[in-house]
């Protein structure tokens, strides 16, 4: 019987109440006004950051300026994102990462805010909103570059057009992957062990550089006196010299991550690594008190430091796979993902510093990519291999047939006393037989081969063999007897009855 309370929609088309409910879909209006302030908000915001600080300086320096901080924020945000400035015809390329770091998380949240305003579920309807926000970097950078063609600061064109968009293309790729579907989609098209080593690589690349900086802030600290007398007298020049010492910290603390693992840094013609070392100037700034003036006997003593990481990634992986080369591969995995780490930091963090004999600062990327490679693969090699589970090596020529049976292939060829079949016998005397006759075959070239084996033998077959014919009587078939003649004279008596 149908009810008559029926919505008389066609069966199938009913509503689940479990399904996800239809994002709103977004007016082409309100679709290009999230665009425009995705792709101005960072712009915006940055721009106020810097000349806000940079009024903050000029004030405590007892200069302050209004139009001049607005007009020296213009190179301050091409610093931010790395594009090389030239102060009077001197190259600065050595720039701080602490604002790059607030840039880019700005481009990441900003990015984040507008894929869940406009609704986007799949990662190919984000790319306008990427190319939007790249495009707005691009242009507004070379903007900044052509302006100060006339200025002590000059910027080239190219980098100050190409640097800032495709970091922003970075960033705003971070901030609309996980939004959209994109590890889901690249974890399915990815090898699972690949992906783990993947994320034990972001493990050991973060306990390196919090390696440098336990290793910055002791010698900071045991430096203090030195730190302490490179402040000036003045409250002004104090606040600047702090506040430049917090911008470039994170350069300190991966020029301290290349110390500990080996490779060190140089600043001019000063050079500070584990294994050697060669004096030099170096700038007065209280961020680089903590350098020392020279050796020391215990510096290696450091290098447990970097191998207690490769261990911590070994360690971590140990439950992958109970495969020992599965769990090797993802430790080198791993280990590759630190050394290209390393020589992103490594470039982020030097470069140019005028003309003069602090230049340049540098950490080698090439020997410390490699090093800090060989760091993750060797000791966490050796504990994945020997911490993890290791699977019982399967027998040759065995196959697994079930849980609790296993087939001997090597069974067939030989007999439990050890001797070959008969087949092989006969293979190896060179004696090939014939395949047995499917039924149906002619039973007289039957007899006729049993007869020839039966002669090669040795064996006589009986004249007198009687082939009994089936009692009707019975409708059993006869025997055939290989008996002699008494045999047949037993059974004449009842044929006469």
């Amino acid at each position: 019987m149908q009810l008559l309370t029926s919505s008389g929609r066609p069966p199938g088309d009913e509503p689940v109440s479990d399904a996800p409910e239809p994002l709103a879909e977004v007016r082409p209006a309100g679709r290009v006004r999230v665009l425009s302030s995705a792709a101005a908000g960072p712009l915006i915001t940055g721009y106020a950051l810097v000349t806000a600080l940079i009024a903050l300086v000029t004030l405590a320096a007892g200069r302050f300026s209004a139009t001049g901080a607005l007009l020296a924020a213009g190179p301050g945000w091409l610093a931010a994102y790395q594009v090389q400035l030239g102060l009077g015809g001197h190259p600065l390329g050595v720039l701080p990462l602490l604002p790059t770091a607030g840039a880019a998380l700005l481009v990441v949240r900003t990015a984040s805010g507008a894929v869940q305003r406009l609704g986007l579920g799949r990662p190919g309807q984000a790319v306008p909103l990427v190319a939007v926000i790249t495009g707005a970097h691009a242009l507004f950078g070379l903007v900044i570059a052509i302006s100060s063609l006339d200025t002590p600061v000059r910027v080239n064109p190219v980098p100050a057009c190409a640097v800032p968009g495709a970091l922003a293309a970075l960033a705003a790729t971070a901030g609309v992957v996980r939004r959209c579907g994109l590890p889901r989609a690249v974890a399915e098209r990815l090898d699972p062990l690949a992906a783990r080593g993947v994320r034990a690589g972001a493990l050991g690349l973060a306990a390196l550089v919090l390696a440098g900086a336990l290793v910055f802030t002791l010698a900071t600290v045991l430096s203090m006196s030195t730190v302490d007398n490179l402040f000036e007298p003045s409250i002004g020049s104090s606040f600047g010299l702090l506040l430049l010492s917090v911008l470039y910290l994170p350069n300190a603390v991966v020029a301290a991550m290349s110390f500990v693992t080996g490779p060190g840094f140089t600043v001019g013609s000063l050079e500070v690594s584990l294994v050697g070392y060669r004096g030099g100037d170096v700038p007065a700034l209280p961020l680089l008190g903590g350098i020392p003036e020279h050796s020391a006997g215990w510096w290696p003593a450091l290098l447990v430091l970097p191998a207690a990481v490769g261990a911590l990634v070994g360690w971590s992986v140990r439950r992958v796979d109970d495969d020992p080369a599965a769990r090797i591969r993802v430790v080198a995995v791993a280990g590759a993902v630190v050394g290209f780490g390393c020589v992103v930091l490594g470039t982020l963090a030097g470069g140019r510093l005028g003309d003069g004999p602090f230049d340049p600062v540098s950490v080698p990327v090439g020997v410390a990519s490699i090093v800090a490679f060989c760091w993750i693969v060797i000791p966490g090699g050796f504990v994945a291999f020997f911490a993890g589970a290791h699977a019982p090596p399967t027998p040759p020529n065995t196959v697994d047939v079930g849980p609790d049976e296993v087939f001997d292939g090597a069974a067939d060829f030989e007999d439990e006393d050890g001797e070959e079949s008969e087949e092989d016998a006969a293979e190896e005397a060179g004696d090939e037989s014939e395949a047995p006759e499917e039924p149906g075959a002619d039973v007289g070239e039957q007899d006729e081969f049993d007869a020839e084996a039966e002669a090669e033998l040795g064996l006589q077959q009986p004249e007198d063999v009687v082939v009994e014919e089936p009692d009707p009587q019975v409708g059993t078939p006869g025997a055939v007897t290989g008996s002699t003649e008494a045999s047949v004279d037993e059974k004449a008596p009842e044929d006469d009855r």
